[in-house]
């Protein structure tokens, strides 16, 4: 598996007028990492991230916003497992797959690693996960 250059952008709200805004729990620039190397903050001219990822503890996410904003793919954690989003002609569908991540079962991958953090710690539970999935 080749490396991945990215650039996340932790929890930033992204709004489009009009539409409510959207806070991810976490964001990645991927295929866009380049535009946004050195910001502090995002301008309204910027792409969407190629990645948000929310975890659905308090509140459930709505996917309208997330179509609204134009974010190609979307993860939500929600009650032990994971379904990955692909925005497509301007809906959200569910896949099995990550186009960023093509050789990974993500899916299967990340709820297992988040059990296993509850067990050992996040800290050991990352490095097992980072172990699995290196080349």
């Amino acid at each position: 598996m080749k490396c991945i250059r990215y650039q996340p952008f932790g929890s930033t709200t992204f709004k489009r007028e009009g539409t409510a805004g959207v806070e991810p729990d976490a964001c990645f620039y991927i295929k866009n990492y380049q535009q946004t190397i050195g910001r502090r903050r995002l301008q309204l001219e910027d792409p969407p991230p190629d990645l948000a990822i929310e975890t659905d503890v308090t509140s459930k996410t709505t996917l309208d916003a997330y179509e609204a904003i134009g974010v190609p793919e979307l993860w939500v954690y929600d009650s032990g497992r994971l379904k990955i989003y692909l925005l497509r002609n301007g809906e959200y569908l569910v896949s099995q797959t990550s186009p960023n991540f093509p050789e990974i079962p993500i899916a299967q991958i990340i709820p297992n690693a988040i059990d296993r953090a509850w067990e050992v710690g996040s800290l050991q539970a990352l490095e097992e996960l980072e172990n699995a999935i290196a080349p």
